[in-house]
């Protein structure tokens, strides 16, 4: 082999693990992986923030407990203090270990009633995504882009393709358009689901009868993965969900061929094998 063809057969070799990893890159676990998911949305940057907030917390309150217990054995150990004291109450003590707890659960407290509602709050949503929760799959409806529907079913390990990841990818994404504001209406057919994206920030359980809600913001293409995370029963591993934001102009093109792959939600239902026939 030439050395123009081994750099050329290397540099095949790096875009194809390249391409490998692109997805895992995105938005999915990886192995021996410490911390969060890279965050996607303001909300999981949010959370990124009050979590560094409280890894500090507890680590000056862990280091100053370690260094009242190293000075409380080394100062009032038994050959130091034969005569051990009989002092029972000290006001000031009593005032410090009552009142620093209280301030830093405040400290706590208000970044996390913020987070809460910037969560909760859908303001000025552009459009709306409905994920129903079924034993064991997902299914979604587009109600502001033309009223389909379709299923999505983890990829069984035999039939994933390149970059593809195992139990987290389906056979339909879920494909948003990026910089946009998505409301997710939650909801389950049969028992309860939970619809949750590391990457996200977001996790809403399903409930049967119930229409619960929450919204995200993707910042960045790519695609992202999730899973359920509510125990629902024997298949509560096989209920992967993948999510897929691209631009806008890439979205409006897929909503046009969705619309004529996937049946409308108050039109005939769309049976398994359509769905899948269909991509």
């Amino acid at each position: 082999m030439s050395l123009a063809r081994g750099f050329a057969f290397l540099g095949t070799l790096t875009v194809s693990a390249a391409a490998l990893a692109a997805p895992a890159l995105a938005g999915a676990p990886e192995p021996w992986q410490l911390g969060f998911q890279e965050a996607a949305t303001p909300t999981m940057e949010m959370l990124h923030e009050f979590h560094n907030w409280l890894l500090v917390i507890i680590t000056a309150i862990s280091v100053f407990v370690l260094a009242l217990l190293i000075y409380v054995m080394v100062r009032f150990n038994e050959r130091r203090n034969p005569v051990p004291s009989r002092t029972s109450h000290h006001t000031v003590i009593e005032v410090i270990w009552t009142v620093v707890p209280v301030l830093i659960l405040v400290g706590i407290a208000i970044p996390s009633f913020k987070i809460l509602y910037f969560t909760d709050h859908v303001e000025n949503a552009d459009m709306t995504i409905k994920a129903v929760g079924h034993q064991w799959y997902w299914s979604y409806e587009y109600p502001d882009n033309g009223n389909f529907t379709f299923d999505a079913f983890p990829v069984a390990e035999e039939d994933l393709g390149p970059g593809q990841l195992r139990l987290l990818e389906t056979d339909n994404r879920v494909v948003v358009p990026v910089d946009t504001n998505i409301r997710v209406l939650v909801t389950g057919s049969d028992v309860l689901h939970s619809w949750a994206i590391p990457g996200f920030g977001v996790k809403k359980d399903a409930v049967p009868g119930r229409l619960n809600e929450t919204w995200f913001r993707v910042t960045k293409e790519g695609v992202y993965y999730g899973q359920c995370s509510e125990l629902c029963g024997v298949g509560h591993a096989y209920m992967p969900i993948a999510v897929e934001a691209v631009s806008k102009e890439e979205f409006a093109q897929w909503v046009a061929e969705a619309q004529q792959n996937f049946a409308r939600v108050d039109g005939p239902t769309t049976t398994v094998a359509q769905t899948q026939s269909a991509n």
